[in-house]
């Protein structure tokens, strides 16, 4: 059964703001440099829209978790780095935020990542809401990795907007 999560991130950026950083092309190479890890790739990365409140996004990259860093449970049924296939998209800004959706998959193991994101301004400044669920698909130890799972992606997401509120600023 899946183990399901809601985190929300605070940011004094103005959700039109960190809107701009998540559809602008060059952010996704930066923050995958910044904090994707050392065998990150950025694979794909498609804007549309004509104006800053139209503009969509949606990103695929690969990143790693080091075998040192992962639970003894998953180890003990498969070793070396964890390699995920992540992709992320948002749609466009309006009065608001904006929302979107991301999917990770863990190749060679049977663990996804699914959920949803939101981006909603607040009076000094924006939440982005990240709601989804872990399911490894192992028997008797799969909760224990989905646990350890969504600790990994909870870090990752506090760590991915505090890059964002640093960047923004400064490139868009």
């Amino acid at each position: 059964m899946p183990r399901k999560f809601d985190h929300t991130v605070p940011s004094t950026l103005s959700a039109a703001q960190v809107h701009a950083a998540l559809t602008t092309e060059g952010y996704w190479q930066a923050r995958l440099d910044a904090i994707g890890g050392p065998k990150a790739t950025l694979d794909e990365v498609v804007v549309q829209g004509d104006t800053p409140d139209t503009r969509t996004v949606r990103a695929a990259m690969t990143q790693a978790i080091a075998e040192e860093f992962l639970p003894s449970a998953l180890i003990s049924i498969r070793s070396g780095d964890l390699v995920i296939r992540r992709v992320e998209s948002w749609g466009s800004l309006d009065a608001q935020g904006s929302a979107g959706r991301f999917e990770a998959k863990v190749e060679g193991a049977p663990a996804t990542i699914t959920g949803t994101l939101t981006l909603r301004s607040t009076g000094s400044g924006c939440t982005m809401t990240a709601t989804g669920a872990a399911e490894v698909k192992v028997p008797l130890i799969g909760g224990k990795i989905e646990s350890a799972v969504i600790e990994h992606i909870l870090a990752l997401i506090d760590a991915e907007q505090e890059f964002t509120d640093t960047w923004a600023p400064e490139h868009t």
